[in-house]
């Protein structure tokens, strides 16, 4: 039963991919779904038993590879991290499963983009369960692929093309980090099992390596390049850049793989290492600051920006900030429970995103362009409402139960890190409620900025509003209804449930998954922090709120004449406006520092020089250059008489006599020194008698 849980999205895939011909559309969907919801059924049964039973199980298949002493089994490993990890990736793409079905009903590529998304999900699967560092790298690259394939899937746009190359070269730096530091690993502990390394740290936590003169710590270098891998794959700053064009792939893309699953990757890879991480506190404080400054700078461009899947892109990014640097905090447990809050809210987010995408007639994503669509998209206006509000930590929704504790144990921390993590992540807090309920406001709320025949009124499956009014629901609507409404009730009841279980005090959820060394201990101290610090993030968060409803309700035209003004004031709100919209320059950067040289080194140092210059001319051109200059001066020898011949092969033998007694053939054989004269002898004699017989036919 294990296994089927990760096999299952795996035939799907093939049924779907290799017979779609056979199956035509409709079974494809339909085996797809249905395999998909055999492994959620399953994930829930192993939920029970491993997490609730407190019955670990590991499961060694296959070997895989025996190669002196690198030995490596197909294991999967079943803990509660894992039970957890299976819930939210299965729940969330049996929904965009269910949801794709309708959303892409016309696509004639359906079963292609099904295969796709059981494949994603089977790779994700096998990521979270495997027992050792190589197989968790199987997963990873599978995940990336199946992102390239899906960001990709509309391959005839050539903007879908740049994302999905842009998403694999970024990511790429992420894996190379991560396969050096499944490298070090190796070499140090001769081992790739989880359990095995994990038992081991304590006793290599004082050993160091001479780099550069430099004495690094063998745990911090290996911790700083997994960190690497996760800063790669869960978006954090300076890796960042492939997330919000990524959107560029259809919405269900976008819900199950740059929301709720793939980029989460990152953060399971942190919660895994716990046992590293914890015995290097310099990489806990820079989990610290990359996690605090991720979440603020996200929450930030998300402020201005107008297209409606990139603000919820951003929020994305945002969002992984709290869960790295409350890993940071050695808090792993509540950054699981804000992952698998975070799964259900935002998928939800996204795929009423997509409803209200297809409810114009043209697939319009910039939110200065809709309003009023509260009237014909009545669904997916109480799906973003509460998606929105879950994602802002309003009282008593999903995301107030684990981003309100993450800012409460950042606080509890006592120290500058964590003070900076938590001031940092009240003001993303502010920023984040204030750019959801701007993206209410404009999509619903506003006077509509639209022409009435842009609208889907006669298409009822993309207009979910009206679809609900009426009694004929084909299937395929009524899955994106269903996916949608799991999504809510997950979005509103799932923190208030899972919260006592996951990180409620005495709880022995966690098990043997994560390891807290007595030190970082700092969650009790969390629960007895005064009330005004446990108040201060929803008080920002309705603070953002109200402030964005009341701007853009009443003082519209303030940002405007802001925008267009010519006083001080004007051009410094401009210059705040641009810096934020141009993503603080860091597309820029990329492009004028890292890309740009980049691509002069390669036409004129590597094409140039030394393809087109060093190798060629000391290359192929070089020795035929030197075969034509000795057979042209060979050639003045061919005189016709013996006795020349005969004092040339003298004077030969002499000379390479002379060679033999200093000792210049050391490194050669006698044999290999009589070849290459044979060789260039006959090479010459063999070009001195074609151009001997050309002079001959030319004359005659």
């Amino acid at each position: 039963m294990y296994l089927l849980v990760i096999f299952f999205p795996l035939i799907g895939s093939i049924l779907s991919g290799f017979f779609k011909n056979l199956l035509r559309e409709k079974g494809c969907v339909f085996i797809s779904i249905r395999c998909m919801l055999y492994s959620t059924f399953i994930s829930y049964f192993i939920l029970f038993e491993v997490a609730f039973s407190n019955s670990v199980c590991e499961i060694i298949s296959l070997n895989w590879i025996d190669c002196e002493s690198a030995f490596v089994n197909w294991g999967f490993y079943f803990d509660s991290l894992t039970a957890i990890m299976l819930i939210v990736v299965n729940t969330v793409s049996l929904c965009v499963h269910m949801y794709s079905s309708g959303y892409m009903e016309e696509d004639p590529n359906l079963s292609r983009f099904m295969s796709y998304l059981s494949l994603f999900t089977f790779f994700m699967l096998i990521l979270i369960t495997s027992n050792n560092f190589v197989q968790m790298f199987v997963g990873w690259e599978g995940v990336g692929l199946a992102s390239y394939l899906l960001i990709n899937f509309w391959y005839t746009r050539i903007q879908a093309n740049k994302s999905a190359v842009k998403a694999m070269i970024v990511n790429r730096i992420g894996d190379f980090g991560l396969v050096l530091g499944i490298a070090i690993i190796f070499y140090f502990f001769k081992t790739l099992d989880f359990k095995v390394i994990f038992s081991l740290v304590p006793y290599l936590s004082n050993l160091y390596i001479s780099f550069l003169n430099v004495d690094v710590n063998i745990i911090t270098l290996i911790c700083l390049l997994l960190f690497v891998g996760a800063i790669g794959k869960s978006a954090q700053l300076g890796l960042h850049v492939w997330l919000p064009d990524a959107m560029e792939g259809p919405t269900p893309v976008s819900a199950l793989i740059h929301a709720a699953t793939m980029v989460t990757a990152g953060v399971f890879v942190l919660i895994r290492c716990s046992p590293l991480l914890e015995y290097s506190s310099f990489i806990l404080n820079f989990i610290v600051i990359v996690g605090s400054l991720t979440a603020f700078f996200a929450s930030t461009v998300g402020l201005v920006q107008n297209d409606i899947k990139k603000v919820i892109a951003y929020s994305t990014c945002s969002q992984l900030g709290y869960m790295v640097f409350c890993c940071g905090l050695s808090n792993y447990s509540v950054s699981l429970f804000h992952l698998m809050n975070h799964a259900f809210f935002k998928a939800l987010l996204f795929l009423s995103a997509g409803v209200v995408i297809h409810t114009m007639r043209i697939d319009i994503q910039d939110m200065r362009r809709y309003g009023g669509l509260y009237a014909l998209s009545s669904i997916s206006y109480i799906s973003i409402l509460i998606g929105s509000l879950s994602l802002m930590g309003f009282p008593f929704l999903t995301g107030f139960y684990s981003k309100d504790v993450i800012l409460e144990v950042a606080y509890a921390k006592f120290s500058v890190y964590g003070t900076f993590a938590h001031w940092l992540g009240t003001l993303s807090a502010f920023f984040t409620a204030f750019y959801s309920f701007r993206l209410v406001y404009l999509t619903f709320l506003s006077f509509p900025a639209f022409y009435p025949h842009c609208a889907y009124y006669l298409r009822p499956h993309h207009n979910i509003g009206v679809l609900v009014e009426k009694i004929s629901l084909d299937i395929m609507s009524r899955l994106m209804l269903e996916s949608l409404a799991l999504l809510c009730v997950g979005s509103l009841f799932i923190g208030y449930f899972m919260k006592d279980l996951v990180i409620g005090l005495g709880s022995n959820f966690s098990q043997s998954s994560f390891l807290v060394l007595i030190d970082n201990l700092n969650f009790i101290e969390a629960e007895f922090l005064p009330v005004y610090i446990k108040m201060l993030p929803v008080i920002f968060s309705i603070l953002g709120a109200l402030f964005s409803l009341f701007i853009y309700s009443f003082y519209m035209r303030i940002l405007v004449k802001l925008q267009l003004g010519n006083t001080l004031f004007s051009k410094f709100f401009r210059s705040i406006y641009i810096f934020l919209n141009q993503k603080w320059y860091f597309d820029q950067i990329y492009y004028y520092f890292v890309i740009l040289p980049s691509l002069n080194f390669g036409y004129y140092v590597t094409f140039k020089t030394l393809d087109r210059g060093f190798i060629e001319i000391f290359g192929p051109l070089g020795i035929v250059r030197i075969f034509n200059f000795i057979s042209e001066k060979m050639n003045k020898l061919h005189s016709g008489f013996i006795f020349h011949y005969v004092f040339i092969m003298m004077i030969g033998i002499c000379f390479i006599l002379v060679l033999v007694q200093m000792n210049f053939f050391i490194f050669l054989k006698v044999d290999d020194i009589f070849y290459f004269l044979f060789v260039l002898f006959f090479y010459v004699s063999e070009k001195n008698s074609y151009e001997d017989f050309n002079d001959y036919i030319s004359d005659n």
